[in-house]
Formats: C-alpha cells, sequence, structure tokens
C-alpha cells in the first residue's frame, strides 16, 4: 500500500462514519457498517487483513445489533493526566486525559484527547472477553477515534458511545501496525458480547 491508499482508506471510513450518524436507526447504521467495513476489508490495497487473511475472506466477525449496548452519556471532567505510547512506527503518540464516560453496566471508561497533530478524541476498551474464546482480540477494541473519523456524535460534552461498534485495531490482524492499547482506566470487568470479535 502507499501513502494515497491509506488517505482513500481515511476518507471511506469518514464518509461511512458520517452516514451511520444520519441514519436514524441505530441498527440500520450498524448494518452499513458492518457491509462497508466487509468490503474495505476484503478489497481494499490499505487492508489490515494479510494476504493469507484474504484468501477465503467472508466477513469480519461481528455480534448482532443489541440496542442494551447503546449509550448518550455526560463526560465528567478529569484531572488532564497525560498518557504517552512509544510506538515502533510513530514513535511517541501522547494523550491527555479529558473526561470519564459512564456506561450503565459496564462502568466507567477514561475519555482521551490526542494532544499531538490532529487532535481528536479516543476511547478504547478491554473488557473481560478480550483474548477469550468467542470474545474480541486480546489487546482490546476502539469506540472512538475521531481523529481516524470513528465518530458516532454526540453534542458538546455528550457522546454516542455504542459497545456494537467496538471495533479491533489493526494491530490485531497486521503486526506491523502500531496500535495503542486501553490503558487501565479503560478496562473493565464485564464482558461485553457486541461489535467486532475475533476471526473465527
Amino acid at each position: 500500500m502507499d501513502a494515497y491508499d491509506v488517505v482513500d482508506w481515511r476518507r471511506r471510513v469518514f464518509a461511512l462514519y458520517a452516514e451511520v450518524r444520519a441514519e436514524a436507526d441505530p441498527a440500520a447504521g450498524h448494518a452499513r457498517w458492518r457491509e462497508v467495513r466487509d468490503d474495505l476489508f476484503a478489497h481494499h490495497a490499505a487492508s489490515p487483513l494479510l494476504p493469507d487473511l484474504r484468501e477465503g475472506f467472508r466477513g469480519l466477525t461481528v455480534a448482532p445489533y443489541d440496542p442494551a449496548w447503546r449509550f448518550e452519556v455526560e463526560v465528567r471532567a478529569a484531572e488532564p493526566t497525560p498518557w504517552e505510547v512509544q510506538t515502533g512506527t510513530d514513535g511517541v503518540v501522547a494523550f491527555e486525559q479529558l473526561g470519564v464516560a459512564p456506561l450503565p453496566g459496564v462502568g466507567d471508561v477514561d475519555v482521551w484527547r490526542l494532544t499531538s497533530y490532529g487532535g481528536g478524541l479516543f476511547v478504547p476498551l478491554r473488557d473481560a472477553g478480550c483474548g477469550r474464546p468467542g470474545g474480541a482480540y486480546g489487546g482490546g477494541r476502539y469506540l472512538l477515534d475521531t481523529v481516524k473519523g470513528a465518530d458516532l456524535g454526540g453534542d458538546g460534552g455528550r457522546l454516542v458511545i455504542d459497545l456494537n461498534f467496538a471495533y479491533a485495531p489493526s494491530c490485531a490482524y497486521d503486526p506491523s501496525w502500531a496500535c495503542p492499547l486501553a490503558p487501565p482506566g479503560n478496562r473493565v470487568d464485564v464482558e461485553v458480547p457486541v461489535g467486532e470479535l475475533a476471526l473465527s
């Protein structure tokens, strides 16, 4: 892949999440999200799937939509604690805690602000099912990564956090990608059975 492939991938992801936000029915938005992501993973030059995984690829493993896992939450302010992630490809990626999002029945998760070029909000999650059979990628998943287009909406300090849209970072498929994984404030003891699960 080259830089233009990555740019095209990002454009498509931004457009996809714009479609999802515009859809009045979250389940219909989720169906579209699944459809477009499956196509991107199967056919796009910037797909994180390694060539051996693309052969016979029939789609990502995603649980059926469950509205019980969709939340619109008010983010509580938090001390602007820094978090730096050392990566092999991007050097040090710097974040600062913006707040805490309370997810009923799940727990509180930290909301991070990317402090380097591009800005954006970032909410990773590692739940109790990660790394277990039938669960998600062991390193956790992303709920929001707005600098890369993964944005479900909100207004001011309110965010839509829909765990049905939790997705594995690129490093789950290709170890050459460097991905920030969930720090302690983004790990919960509850199993989240929705969203993208590990490939079966």
